[in-house]
């Protein structure tokens, strides 16, 4: 009942996660990332706490495939678990428990990796990482966001998909983008390309009024007719 893909941007350094589900709340719940680190999504029959375990591995220097081996091997009910992981090199890792749910899948690919399980077929994930892969000129949020939708197109999950996430960081401690649809009944992916849409602009801006406020002039909001001055 979810996809995701995880990944590093070669050219900037950023990394990044994103997700979708049947279940509400998935990017809240399953996905994780800390700068300069990685980007790991913890799903099937989740144990977010798995997240920190595996940044946790990685920020003392683990590779991805070793965290994942040693949070894995340990992990309690490991089998109902599916694990993925990017490191701050590029390199990606993924492991799914014997008892993940209905149609699961996984692959990894330069700078990425992708799974998912109740999924339509196993192209779902293959799509993703095609998708991240074949798009290294653009933006992370943007190669994200493009491999939910490849997913989707592909088939997506069994059932209705009704919740997304996307997240990035960069050199700063806090996520650069962090952008949820926690329920929906309509398009959660199409959704979230919009909020997409609305935060790509802003986002260094925002990063700017935290380190140099002096230098933040106020901005105007894509899509926002009020004239507001948006200095939050």
């Amino acid at each position: 009942m979810t996809f995701s893909i995880v990944g590093r941007c070669e050219r900037t350094g950023m990394i990044g996660a994103a997700i979708a589900s049947s279940s509400p709340a998935v990017g809240a719940r399953c996905i994780l990332a800390r700068a300069r680190v990685g980007a790991v999504a913890s799903q099937n029959v989740t144990d977010p706490s798995l997240r920190e375990a595996l940044l946790g591995r990685l920020a003392l220097g683990d590779t991805a495939p070793s965290a994942l081996a040693k949070v894995f091997a340990t992990a309690e009910y490991s089998a109902y678990r599916q694990l993925v992981v990017v490191d701050a090199t590029g390199h990606g890792a993924v492991r799914t428990g014997e008892r993940a749910l209905g149609h699961h899948a996984d692959a990894i690919a330069d700078g990425c990796a992708a799974a998912g399980n109740l999924l339509a077929d196993a192209s779902v994930v293959t799509a993703m990482t095609a998708h991240f892969v074949g798009h290294r000129d653009g933006p992370l949020g943007d190669r994200l966001i493009g491999a939910l939708r490849a997913a989707r197109d592909a088939g997506g999950e069994e059932g209705p998909v009704h919740s997304a996430g996307l997240l990035v960081v960069d050199t700063v401690p806090w996520p650069v983008v962090d952008l949820r649809v926690d329920w929906t009944d309509e398009d959660p992916v199409g959704a979230l390309a919009a909020l997409w849409a609305r935060w790509k602009p802003l986002a260094e801006s925002y990063v700017v009024r935290a380190l140099r406020p002096g230098d933040a002039p106020p901005f105007d909001v894509p899509g926002d007719s009020t004239g507001a001055d948006h200095r939050t």
